[in-house]
């Protein structure tokens, strides 16, 4: 590495150079604020006489992407953002001094800045060369034909900026404001430098990198020239078009980079470390496995574009969902559905269930939100739900795991409804969710939609806010009183109409009746469901509130269902819970807890303690050990009975029971702020079982049938699992030999579930082809299943009536299994070999 301080304009007039933007740099994004900056700072260091200013670093490496003898290409890694900057500064004066006779000015300014002067291959000749859309929108400014181009470009949009800055008086003060701008070059050589690392240890200025971007360097930057193009192309690009707002034009590629770590490690990163964290999984980029996941990750960014861009998902009926989703901006809820959406695709579960599913997440956020629980422990809820879907049983499972949540967790009951719309005030709230409460409750079960969005329909106060004197006549004083302090805001007083002007503050029978100029204003002439029941009253009074609160109530639970699943009293005990709301932890073993967005797989209170006192010492060290009366901390080891060191020479008591364990730690979270941080799942194996959990089931009989399995090397490495099926890789990424079993039967499948439905497919036509002679070495015909309408296919052998919950039976299945998997790898496993 080199690096040397010089002006900027020896670096840009040097000859045949060309300074390639390579295709793993981020966008363009320089604004006409960062170009006015600049541009005052040219001006100002010539015109105050003040040297020199300096720019920062423009960092390099030698024999780029696109060699050619012609010129010399530096790639740059680092510095993108000025050096594009200040060639369209160039290309701007050019354009002027071409346009106002300057002739010589433009010359050189073309041959000097912007062009390798005698170079004869044509795509060497632009000293900037970018591999983008910036391309087409830079040659289109250096034509002048920038008002013929279609898109929106930031290098468009900044030459305009520059142009329209530029004339008679400033045109020289700016050439020679140029002519003072020094940056410090550092060059790199390819095989000896490390780009990736000193691209992360600079601090340039400008605009700060993206968690995105980073992610993307980290991608493409040290890749040979071919496969830098290949997996921008097939992969990146992919993610980032599928990862965007399609209405704001904006990127989403950090946002779903966070959620695809979130579903990956049920673990929410801290928005600024999404990089460090990503990075962190894949310390070895040439290990197949990290291909396969970048196909898994774009795979995922197709489900991403569905739920942030609702409108391009072509089922209407998936597409409503989704669209309400949106609206409600349940975004907690996208790392958790982006493997749904794949199981669906990959046939896993119907549409009908996906559905479910989707209504579901809807009647779970919503009926918190009306009964007014803390959104914040959404998070928490749904880093890990994935991990508890059964997809035997897909929507009941996930329905029992939000059904027993409890605390600030839980699923609002019915009752929990019918208390709330009586109190909340329901009109005094975010328009997203006013809006979306009564365009669900119209258009419940309505064949004719009513768009409650349209600006001539409004919300209308039945008993009005500022109501007239004839309501203090029409009610009792009481009942005026009611109206005006408690019920004014709530459902029952409000619906829609499309007079509310002119019904105003009026009497109800007023309201009721109102046909001012054959107008039909009135709630009597509406056909709109909230005012069903108004057109059969004569008066508002408080019964009639509650009739019709009754009745908004019933068809609030129609929309909004409570699941209707059977919890059985051995699984009531087996949920997530807040530390300050589960039981007490006498006897008991965790499953796992989580603390801080981070889920921790341990089995006893003891780590549980000494993890979380760990973490709050980092988070703030000073409280901790300053408050002495909450919490009993020391680096004086006979303080204790039984001393602990937990971090830096810091001792605890670790004689004491887990209920005194979690008293401390429930002073602790207090005293930090921190009460919603910390939640316990106990281990579902305690307590007196009526019945067996199906998770234990399946897990005892993995762990039986694995030390059984011979003349195989299949399956060595692989742990037993709570799910139906284990799996074992067969040497090429995306096909793996599976073990399934179920209440019905047992399986042995070959599945192929690359992240490609195209390749899916290839690979099972490539295989059949084989058949005869695949099956004729195992002895026995196969069931082929391409599943068209599925990203996956699959080859298999079954036993039926078997079943995984009658012990008996397991003999049977071991059998089947043990014998016949050498045989199917030994048929499937040279075929498999030439997939690719």
């Amino acid at each position: 590495m080199k690096a040397n301080e010089l002006p900027i304009i020896t670096f840009l007039q040097a000859v045949n150079v060309q300074f390639v933007i390579p295709v793993y740099q981020r966008n363009y994004d320089w604004k006409n604020a960062e170009c006015k900056e600049l541009l005052n700072d040219i001006i100002s260091v010539e015109k105050e006489d003040r040297g020199t200013h300096f720019i920062g670093s423009i960092v390099f490496v030698h024999e780029g992407t696109y060699s050619t003898s012609e010129v010399k290409e530096l790639v740059i890694i680092d510095g993108q953002q000025r050096l594009t900057t200040i060639n369209i500064l160039y290309v701007a004066l050019y354009r002027f001094a071409k346009e106002n006779s300057k002739p010589q000015d433009a010359d050189r300014l073309y041959n000097m800045f912007l062009t390798n002067q005698y170079v004869q291959n044509e795509s060497s000749k632009l000293k900037l060369k970018q591999t983008d859309t910036n391309s087409l929108a830079f040659q289109a400014i250096m034509r002048g034909t920038q008002n013929e181009f279609g898109t929106f470009s930031n290098v468009i949009e900044n030459y305009n900026y520059f142009r329209s800055a530029i004339n008679e008086d400033n045109f020289d003060l700016i050439l020679r404001g140029l002519n003072r701008l020094i940056f410090v070059e550092i060059s790199l050589e390819r095989d000896k430098d490390d780009p990736q690392r000193i691209f992360e240890s600079l601090n340039s200025t400008g605009l700060d990198l993206s968690q995105s971007d980073l992610i993307r360097n980290f991608i493409l930057m040290d890749l040979p020239p071919k496969d830098q193009n290949r997996i921008f192309e097939t992969i990146w690009n992919p993610i980032e078009e599928n990862a965007k707002d399609l209405i704001k034009q904006s990127s989403l590629v950090s946002e779903f980079i966070r959620d695809y770590l979130t579903l990956r490690n049920k673990k929410i990163p801290n928005k600024n470390k999404v990089y460090a964290e990503f990075k962190s999984l894949y310390s070895n980029k040439k290990e197949e496995a990290y291909h396969q996941e970048l196909e898994n990750i774009k795979s995922l960014s197709i489900h991403y574009k569905k739920l942030v861009n609702p409108s391009t998902v072509s089922d209407a009926s998936i597409r409503k969902e989704l669209e309400y989703i949106n609206r409600l901006e349940i975004n907690v809820a996208y790392p958790f559905l982006l493997q749904v959406f794949e199981d669906a695709e990959n046939g896993l579960l119907s549409k009908e269930d996906l559905i479910k599913v989707l209504k579901l997440i809807q009647s779970y956020a919503w009926r918190r939100f009306v009964v007014g629980l803390p959104t914040n422990a959404l998070n928490k809820i749904f880093m890990s739900l994935y991990a508890e879907v059964d997809t035997e049983e897909y929507y009941d499972s996930i329905a029992k795991v939000l059904v027993k949540k409890k605390g600030s967790a839980k699923f609002p009951s019915n009752e929990d409804i019918k208390t709330a719309l009586k109190d909340k005030d329901l009109y005094n709230t975010q328009p997203k969710n006013r809006n979306y409460l009564f365009e669900m409750l119209e258009n419940y079960n309505n064949r004719e939609h009513v768009n409650t969005t349209n600006e001539n329909i409004t919300i209308e106060h039945i008993f009005p806010r500022n109501p007239n004197e004839v309501w203090s006549t029409d009610l009792s004083s009481e009942e005026y009183f009611l109206f005006k302090e408690k019920h004014l805001n709530t459902i029952g007083n409000l619906t829609l109409s499309g007079n509310n002007g002119t019904l105003s503050n009026k009497s109800f029978l007023a309201k009721k009746e109102m046909n001012k100029d054959e107008g039909e204003q009135g709630y009597k002439y509406s056909r709109l469901w909230l005012n069903s029941y108004l057109q059969t009253i004569d008066n508002w009074d408080v019964s009639k509130y509650e009739d019709r609160l009754k009745r908004i109530y019933n068809r609030f639970l129609k929309i909004w269902e409570y699941p209707d699943v059977v919890i059985l009293e051995n699984e009531d005990s087996s949920d997530e819970q807040n530390i300050f709301d589960t039981e007490s932890p006498k006897n008991k073993k965790l499953e796992y807890f989580i603390f801080e967005n981070t889920k921790i797989e341990e089995d006893t209170v003891s780590q549980m303690y000494v993890y979380v006192i760990r973490n709050l010492y980092e988070k703030n060290s000073q409280l901790l050990v300053n408050n002495q009366e909450v919490f009993k901390i020391t680096r004086n080891t006979s303080d204790f009975r039984s001393p602990q060191e937990v971090i830096n020479g810091w001792f605890v008591e670790a004689n004491m029971d887990s209920n005194n364990k979690f008293s401390s730690l429930k002073r602790l979270l207090t005293l930090f702020e921190m009460e919603e941080d910390l939640l316990i799942k106990y281990s579902s194996g305690n307590g007196n079982e009526s019945e067996p959990n199906r998770f234990n089931v399946r897990k005892r009989y993995w762990q039986q049938l694995l030390p059984l399995i011979k003349n195989t090397a299949l399956f060595a490495n692989v742990n037993a699992s709570k799910d139906h099926w284990i799996a074992s890789g067969a040497g090429t990424a995306g096909v793996s030999f599976a073990f399934v079993a179920t209440k019905s039967y047992v399986r042995i499948e070959l599945s192929i579930l690359t992240s490609s439905k195209e390749i899916n497919k290839m690979y099972f036509k490539k295989l059949h082809k084989n058949k005869e002679v695949i099956e004729q070495e195992f002895g026995s015909t196969f069931f082929w299943e391409e599943l068209p309408e599925n990203k996956m296919s699959r080859i298999k052998i079954e036993k039926q009536e078997v079943n995984l919950f009658n012990e008996s039976d397991w003999e049977i299945m071991n059998e089947f299994l043990v014998l016949n998997l050498p045989k199917f790898e030994k048929a499937l496993q040279p075929y498999i070999k030439n997939l690719k």
